[in-house]
């Protein structure tokens, strides 16, 4: 079979794409290298967006949530309505491997290989963590992801970030019992902190309950301690665990195997077409987060829903 559409990406914004596939009739298939929206999956179990439900709404089907800003499980249950609802053929589990155009793309995954004529990558960034690249970044006792607090009550942990996830996460471990150290690149909280984080967390450092080391970044990371660099003095300092908040990437090698051009600046952009999102290869687009390169903070559930609209009325124009 070959499909007139294959998305590559389960996420919010890979979930729209069908959705506008599915208004047209086409025959789609959607292919998840995780759980559904795996990204919010792997979100801190109490995490809260930042946006409010309406926002996140996609394919005219209502988000009801208890709260103004919706929380992590609200969501997860929204985006499985959603599936249900437009009926979405998707296949969880199954990474992408590579894409191939011959006469019509061939996908390669892990299970097996699928024919489509046009293919979307919408796979986010989440899942390519944005490395310090230090001595000790490997060992157990560092993670990229934050979770929950319970088991860091007590101990020594150290935040690296001042991102609005960074803030987050050092408040919430401070209020459930852990010594926490935030070590951050920035002379002060960054502006662009959400406003109702920015003064908690600005307070909390001010009266020395969460200690904070400004124009910092760490040097290494040793079972016991970790080393930092503030202002070219080298510190020690005892430590338990490392959240490293440092951000997350898209997958540019994934990008660059399938053959699509990304330019030579400082967010390393792929090239597309902004009025259908169409890549270099005609026929393979890109949609979401992804679109923003390295800059990750640009494109939201909120303000990429056009994409897919786009993108179809591109598929149907170039069909016809």
């Amino acid at each position: 079979m070959t499909y007139d559409l294959l998305i590559i990406g389960a996420g919010p914004m890979g979930i729209a794409v069908g959705i506008e596939a599915r208004k047209r009739n086409l025959e789609i298939l959607i292919l998840e290298q995780g759980a559904l929206v795996n990204s919010l999956f792997h979100f801190p179990k109490n995490m809260q967006f930042f946006s409010t439900s309406q926002k996140l709404e996609i394919g005219n089907v209502p988000f009801i949530s208890h709260h103004e800003k919706p929380l992590r499980d609200e969501a997860l249950e929204y985006y499985r309505r959603v599936v249900q609802q437009w009926d979405l053929p998707i296949k969880y589990y199954e990474k992408v491997l590579h894409v191939q155009k011959n006469e019509v793309y061939h996908v390669q995954s892990e299970k097996s290989e699928y024919r489509a004529k046009n293919v979307v990558v919408a796979t986010g960034f989440y899942s390519q963590p944005n490395l310090m690249n230090v001595p000790g970044e490997d060992l157990p006792k560092v993670s990229h992801y934050y979770d929950e607090p319970h088991p860091y009550i007590q101990q020594k942990v150290a935040v690296i970030g001042a991102a609005n996830s960074a803030t987050q996460v050092a408040l919430e471990l401070y209020h459930k019992g852990a010594d926490v150290t935030m070590i951050i690149r920035e002379e002060r909280i960054p502006d662009n902190v959400k406003y109702w984080i920015k003064p908690n967390i600005e307070n909390r450092i001010e009266e020395g309950a969460i200690q904070a080391y400004f124009s910092s970044k760490v040097v290494e990371i040793k079972e016991e301690s970790i080393i930092i660099s503030q202002n070219g003095q080298l510190i020690e300092l005892e430590n338990d665990f490392v959240f490293a908040m440092t951000g997350y990437l898209p997958d540019f090698d994934f990008l660059r195997k399938i053959g699509v051009q990304c330019q030579a600046d400082e967010f390393e952009t792929p090239y597309y077409d902004e009025s259908t999102h169409q890549t270099n290869i005609p026929g393979l687009y890109v949609a979401g987060v992804i679109c923003g390169g390295k800059n990750t903070s640009k494109y939201f559930i909120e303000n990429s829903r056009e994409h897919a609209e786009r993108i179809l009325q591109s598929i149907v124009q170039t069909s016809i």
